[in-house]
């Protein structure tokens, strides 16, 4: 393992990606920001933190051993490392909003940016990103977002908590290798926000609607119980929850 800390960058995963292709990166490589300049979030948004108060890190990690159809495993490892170590820390109300966004008390705290590297049509490597709200204490305009501070009153070593993190991600890692899909799968979804419960959804096609979120398939797509007993799936881009 290898960290490396930065003041200030314009996104780790940039910088990650940067360094693998003038060298090959040794397993679990790590940067670290205090602030990111242009720090993005899912389908492009942007991951706004207050710097020196968050965490901001991502992680190089080698995944040739994982199957092209098995690619979202890798994100629900990720997920699933992340609440464990904030479980230790008795985080409440913790669940994962699909895709990867890590909610308490149903407020963002934190998000996932997993970049895949395919080579030859077979996985490579994954730069994992991760942004969590941790001592910031003002969220301007933004009603939905939290933060560890806010919720448990404590302030936190952002260090400490990267190395838990870590090694949450570390734990679920090695669940994958063993190619234990199953547990993966089976404690993803007994996280998912909202899973089980009506919900309202609004897709390009069908407009809003009202469904269940009845889980998610192998490859990673949302499964929604509609009218008549029939599940659809969909894909990232494909759908909004709204909430």
């Amino acid at each position: 393992m290898r960290i490396i800390k930065l003041n200030a960058i314009d996104s780790t995963n940039a910088y990650l990606k940067r360094k693998q292709i003038t060298g090959t990166l040794e397993d679990y490589t790590i940067v670290i920001a205090e602030h990111q300049k242009e720090g993005r979030g899912q389908m492009g948004t942007q991951w706004d933190a207050e710097p020196s108060k968050n965490l901001t890190f991502s992680i190089f990690k080698h995944v040739d051993f994982v199957s092209y159809t098995h690619q979202f495993y890798i994100s629900m490892a990720v997920a699933l490392g992340v609440t464990k170590a904030l479980k230790t820390l008795q985080i409440p109300k913790l669940a994962i909003k699909w895709p990867n966004d890590i909610l308490a008390e149903r407020k963002k705290i934190g998000g996932i940016l997993i970049e895949n590297s395919i080579k030859q049509g077979q996985l490579s490597f994954s730069v994992i990103g991760i942004g969590l709200n941790v001592n910031q204490k003002f969220f301007n305009n933004l009603p939905k977002a939290s933060s560890l501070h806010i919720l448990t009153g404590k302030l936190y070593s952002i260090e400490e908590l990267m190395m838990t993190i870590l090694e949450g991600i570390q734990h679920y890692f090695e669940i994958f290798e063993a190619k234990n899909y199953k547990s993966i799968k089976s404690e993803y979804e007994a996280l998912l926000f909202r899973k089980h419960k009506p919900s309202t959804f609004r897709t390009l096609s069908e407009g809003i609607f009202t469904g269940y979120i009845n889980g998610i398939s192998d490859d990673g797509k949302l499964e929604v119980l509609v009218e008549d007993q029939i599940i659809k799936t969909y894909d990232l881009k494909e759908i909004e929850l709204q909430y």
